[in-house]
């Protein structure tokens, strides 16, 4: 069995900075670049801040100051045995932001980070100036149509997602990620990145918990809590863009996010990408990305 690696595996060289930043007794390990507006990039699963190494170097170009971060739980941030919930993670974003030196930001997040935006923008509206959302359902959407996601009823159970998940060298990551995206990517030094880092002690665990607390919250009365909360109408302008070829999340899942907006809202749809459009296709993602806050400035 190879040696298992260690959180210095994400300290992945680059035009950006590492550092750590404490907010609300976590630490969490970020990637910065630039000056400007703050962008908050949040990743999915089953990722890390890397997920965004092209924004990374174009948002700094075009004069935002662009901060990547390991979720609660991945990569170099800290894996505490509890904290997996929304709100809790939402709460983690926004001290975030706080940490970092502003009271607000420009949140982008892809599949669980997309979920946590979509949360922050509702019980911390005040934390998102701008909310782009990525291969990520309303939650309340991805609840309706959770028996559409058979992988997410596989992970409910103890211990042995885990072991599957980091067993052959992570290779049921790989095959995640080549079954959700389009059909030449990931290759292989991509997919052996993300297979690497989630076999970091404890990822595993902490990924899945984010899926457990959804699943079995759905008839607890926190789930229920949630649940109502996010009823409530973003007042962020929105852009939500989404691969249609997107076998995770199907497209027809996330268009009817838009319901649960009141401000301007933007639906984009890339045709040639999967579940992860701003690596899969990244010229097209930044160019729509970058045209739709220039607009909104």
């Amino acid at each position: 069995m190879s040696q298992l690696p260690d959180e210095s595996f994400v300290q992945i060289d680059g035009p950006w900075t590492h550092r750590g930043v404490h907010a609300g007794g976590t630490r969490f390990h970020v990637v910065e670049a630039g000056e400007g507006p703050l962008v908050l990039l949040l990743h999915g699963f089953p990722q890390f801040w890397w997920s965004w190494r092209h924004q990374l170097e174009t948002l700094p170009e075009a004069g935002y100051r662009v901060v990547a971060v390991d979720l609660r739980g991945y990569g170099g941030s800290d894996k505490p045995p509890r904290g997996y919930d929304l709100p809790t993670l939402a709460r983690d974003a926004t001290g975030l932001i706080k940490a970092l030196g502003e009271t607000g930001a420009i949140v982008v997040g892809h599949d669980w980070g997309g979920l946590l935006a979509w949360t922050m923008a509702v019980i911390e509206p005040k934390s998102v100036q701008r909310l782009v959302v990525v291969g990520a359902p309303h939650p309340r959407r991805l609840r309706s149509a959770l028996f559409g996601f058979p992988h997410f009823f596989g992970f409910q159970v103890p211990l042995l997602p885990e072991r599957r998940l980091t067993t052959d060298g992570g290779s049921m990551v790989g095959r995640m990620l080549d079954r959700w995206s389009r059909p030449d990517w990931p290759d292989a030094e991509t997919a052996a990145t993300y297979r690497e880092a989630f076999r970091i002690p404890a990822v595993a665990h902490c990924a899945l918990e984010y899926h457990r607390w959804f699943g079995r919250s759905q008839l607890r009365l926190d789930g229920l809590r949630y649940a109502k909360m996010m009823r409530t109408e973003v007042e962020a302008p929105t852009l939500q863009l989404h691969g249609a070829l997107d076998t995770c999340v199907h497209p027809r899942t996330a268009q009817g996010s838009s319901r649960y907006v009141v401000a301007p809202y933007r639906w984009r749809l890339f045709d040639g990408a999967g579940h992860y459009p701003h690596e899969e296709v990244p010229a097209q993602f930044d160019e729509e990305l970058l045209g739709w806050l220039a607009n909104e400035r």
